[in-house]
């Protein structure tokens, strides 16, 4: 196998498979032997965006593990402070009776407050569904994860507008995590006309295919193209159901890609001269009105 000088100056460090694996890494690296300069600048600032979302995940965590670890301290000199009593035998019956009266009306005006806590210390420690950094999905709605607190959470939505649940109520809700994702799919549907030949509709499969087979960096070979549905008696709805190398945390870069398939399959369908058309349509006029002073010369006279 061919090396290029991209791989010949990272094997100074590391091994030729290892080598190889850090070439796919850099976006058109594996096809050019180099990594390009703008694709090492992408390369780094999402190292740095990793990072930095991990430090601030950090950050909160360890936030909200100190505010935790003082509530507990409260409840346990609550706690030592009735032993204590008991112990020197200071807490009589009528004081603990007392005490456990105040007790119950306690829990009764913070109970509602308690159980609050609870879950939402459930959802933040146990069942931790994202952390700061990570594109989520709620009640239809996509965000950002910007800050986590012990009671809530700030998301920030694709217009920066700041969005603050409560975890208890985030308890409670589907959340569709992008960045824990596994490689994504995407779908292009578009309509051709139902008297297009089929070998210009083969040409056109084998094409497509072939551009997203050499945009390895980019997609996964061998994409599903297929016939989804005749509609109106004159049109075919075709799809396409390529996979990105990504899944999709970054929702430019997503867009950016699917644009770039999109005006390939314009190309495409120019070259072929692959269009779609109307049905034709029957017009009959039977009559026209006679009160209007701005028909042509040849209407003049109209037949009763």
């Amino acid at each position: 196998m061919l090396l290029g000088a991209g791989a010949e100056d990272l094997m100074r460090f590391m091994r030729e498979d290892e080598a190889a694996k850090t070439m796919n890494l850099f976006e058109g690296a594996a096809d050019a032997g180099r990594i390009s300069k703008s694709a090492l600048k992408n390369w780094v600032v999402n190292a740095f965006r990793e990072r930095r979302a991990l430090a601030l995940t950090l950050n909160d965590t360890k936030t909200a593990v100190n505010k935790l670890h003082r509530m507990l301290n409260f409840i346990v000199a609550i706690v030592i402070l009735v032993i204590w009593l008991l112990i020197l035998e200071f807490a009589t019956t009528k004081f603990l009776l007392f005490v456990s009266s105040q007790l119950v009306l306690v829990a009764f005006v913070f109970g509602n407050t308690c159980k609050t806590i609870f879950e939402a210390i459930i959802f933040l420690f146990v069942m931790h569904p994202f952390d700061v950094g990570d594109r989520c999905e709620i009640d239809g709605v996509q965000m950002v994860v910007e800050e986590m607190n012990i009671l809530t959470t700030v998301f920030l939505r694709y217009d920066n507008q700041k969005i603050i649940i409560p975890n208890s109520v985030l308890a409670t809700k589907a959340i569709y995590n992008f960045y824990r994702s596994p490689d994504m799919g995407d779908a292009i549907e578009f309509c051709i006309h139902i008297a297009t030949p089929v070998e210009k509709i083969s040409v056109m499969k084998h094409r497509i295919q072939s551009y997203i087979d050499n945009k390895k960096e980019h997609w996964y070979p061998s994409p599903f193209i297929v016939f989804k549905d005749h509609e109106q008696l004159n049109m075919v709805r075709m799809a396409i159901w390529p996979t990105h190398r990504m899944n999709f945390q970054d929702m430019g870069e997503r867009f950016v890609r699917r644009s770039l398939l999109l005006e390939e399959m314009i190309k495409i369908f120019r070259e072929l001269d692959i269009n779609y058309r109307l049905l034709p349509l029957d017009i009959n006029v039977r009559a026209l009105p006679t009160t209007s002073d701005r028909l042509p010369p040849s209407w003049a006279s109209i037949p009763s």
